[in-house]
């Protein structure tokens, strides 16, 4: 049997599942943040097991032994005080404590069972959606067979209104393409065709003439490679005429005459809008509009077109289309704060390149990275996107440079962390990002946030155009990479007894580029600056162990620690504390709460960066 369903309620269906997936992504990495609170469950248990070892061994030295020399009780005076404890209200509280810990140890093993149970079914569920994901794919799907009789019946007219004789061959019509691609790639498809016909086969006498047969051929080819579908057009006419291309572009202005541009980069040409190299113009081309539109479409659709011709033997224009529109595999970057999806079809390689290898690309000595024999011109997502100089990994690290191909372009792409691979839903940017060229699109992450998807095509071209207007410009004839920014982001040290103060002083700290280092005391304090002297310090006045003022007086007659600025932040505000601080030579005191814009503002005032 068979159903009729609506389009609409199909895709509706379709991105029910895609957001299915993002919250299934959403749950697995809420329940890895509770398997590793279960395991700081674990060592704090661990660390507390250990303290109250400790407690009971100091209590076991404190036993209380009494001369019950006037008691009624016979029980005791039977007993010498070694041969029976008294036990103190102390030994009792550790007793309880034990038990405690006992029960607390239960729940953490109950939590760890419930977790592993957990993420068993988060599986299947996983598994069931995507069978469920991909059934509703292939209810989107219909074969490509289906339009060939629209696409032969193209053909068959402009061949006759052309005079020429024509024949078209199509291999892998059995291939299925989806739905909503195919209807909007049918128009694409039928003016590629006209093309193919009025530009490229000759007319018979002049196809006999160079020795071919005097039917020419179009063939249509369809295969699906991994996650795309390649979609192939090719004939056997006369080619491009790169020559007329070149006039035309010098005769409208898009080209100087003496630029060395190579054949591959002319034919790009008849992808803008207007341009045509057409003697004439009849209704089947010379209007200058139809390849900048299909260009458009294919883009829009999230493919790549890409022309190769052969003068005097045909042309092949060659498209690459994601399998779905809706649903795709994607790399997730992070460049700065900022997280970043590309689509994974435009990934060759994924390398990790060492200080050595990159610094003469971020230096500007040179702009290839070479990889496999080929060169792979290098470019910093940083740079590209907000102007921010590219940073050099420290000696014996290695950054991620992902090895793209865009038509005829590589590129080598700069990023400062990777973040695995992810299933992403497209959804549109809406009107506000729209016309922003170097975006096709945005995700949900599963932890809620947006991230935006980046046309590599879009990208590699601006940031090409950019550089030959750098080139036009430039003294010595080259692009100037900018200047690489040698400064060390500055080091904080939070010395609190409090972990949570610790941990939220220190996420605040790192979302303005500074790196944390903490301590619990004052004795862990100056065990860490042993090896490692902070360019601030923020320092609490009452810890265990050594406080505030017993650190700051210690590092203040430490000629190598002297000279750290020192903000205390603590909840004794009165002026006697204010002024034993100061009078040790704290440079700021801060109460707590504190305020966050005027923690940092103190902190670049101290360290001597402007705001």
């Amino acid at each position: 049997e068979q159903v009729r369903v609506r389009a609409d309620l199909l895709n509706d269906l379709a991105n029910y599942s895609g957001e299915i997936n993002i919250y299934n992504a959403r749950i697995a990495q809420q329940l890895s943040a509770w398997r590793f609170n279960l395991a700081e469950l674990d060592q704090t248990v661990a660390r507390l097991r250990e303290q109250l070892r400790k407690f009971e061994i100091e209590t076991e030295t404190q036993i209380m032994y009494r001369y019950d020399t006037g008691s009624d009780d016979t029980a005791a005076e039977a007993f010498d005080p070694l041969e029976l404890d008294r036990f103190s209200t102390m030994q009792q509280l550790s007793r309880g404590m034990a038990e405690s810990l006992g029960d607390l140890t239960s729940i953490e093993d109950m939590l760890e069972d419930l977790s592993s149970e957990t993420d068993t079914l988060l599986l299947q569920q996983q598994r069931v959606t995507g069978e469920l994901q991909e059934g509703l794919m292939h209810t989107r799907m219909v074969a490509f067979a289906s339009i060939l009789p629209r696409l032969r019946r193209i053909v068959r007219q402009t061949a006759t209104e052309t005079g020429k004789q024509v024949e078209l061959v199509v291999n892998g019509a059995e291939g299925e393409l989806d739905r909503t691609q195919l209807n909007r790639l049918v128009p694409a498809l039928e003016h590629v065709l006209r093309n193919a016909v009025d530009h490229g086969i000759e007319p018979p006498a002049q196809r006999e003439a160079a020795g071919k047969p005097a039917t020419g051929t179009v063939t249509i080819e369809l295969e699906h490679q991994g996650s795309e579908v390649v979609l192939s057009i090719g004939d056997d006419g006369a080619g491009l005429d790169i020559a007329a291309l070149r006039e035309k572009a010098i005769e409208k202005g898009r080209l100087l005459p003496d630029a060395d541009l190579s054949d591959r980069e002319l034919m790009t040409f008849i992808l803008e809008s207007g341009f045509s190299t057409a003697k004439e113009v009849t209704q089947i081309s010379g209007r200058g509009v139809g390849m900048d539109v299909v260009n458009t479409e294919i883009k829009q659709l999230g493919g790549i077109l890409h022309i190769d011709t052969t003068q005097g033997q045909g042309t092949r224009f060659v498209i690459r289309l994601p399998l779905t529109v809706l649903v795709n595999q994607a790399l997730m970057v992070q460049v700065g704060e900022a997280t970043y999806a590309i689509q994974l079809p435009n990934v060759e390689h994924v390398i990790r390149a060492s200080r050595e290898e990159l610094e003469p690309l971020v230096e500007g000595r040179e702009s290839d990275f070479d990889y496999a024999g080929n060169p792979y011109q290098y470019l910093s997502l940083s740079q590209s996107l907000s102007g921010v100089a590219p940073t050099l990994p420290p000696a014996g690290q290695r950054i991620p440079l992902l090895l793209l191909r865009s038509g005829d372009h590589r590129v080598a792409l700069q990023v400062d962390q990777l973040l695995g691979r992810q299933e992403i839903v497209i959804k549109s940017v809406g009107p506000q990002l729209s016309g922003v060229s170097v975006l096709s699109g945005a995700t949900i992450l599963p932890n809620g946030e947006v991230a935006l998807i980046l046309d590599v095509g879009n990208l590699v071209r601006s940031v090409m155009a950019q550089r030959h207007v750098a080139l036009g410009e430039g003294d010595e004839g080259r692009a100037v990479a900018a200047p690489v920014s040698e400064e060390a982001p500055l080091t904080v040290m939070v010395v609190d007894d409090s972990i949570t103060v610790r941990k939220v002083t220190e996420r605040l700290l790192k979302r303005y580029d500074y790196e944390v280092i903490t301590a619990k005391d004052g004795v862990d304090a100056l065990t860490v600056m042993l090896e490692q002297v902070p360019d601030v310090m923020l320092l609490d006045v009452e810890m265990p162990r050594m406080d505030g003022y017993e650190l700051a007086t210690t590092m203040r007659n430490d000629p190598r620690l002297k000279d750290i600025p020192i903000i205390m932040i603590t909840s004794r505000t009165g002026e006697k504390h204010r002024q034993r601080a100061m009078d040790i030579g704290v440079n700021e005191y801060m109460g707590k709460p504190y305020q966050e814009q005027e923690l940092i503002e103190t902190i670049r005032s101290l360290a001597g960066v402007a705001a």
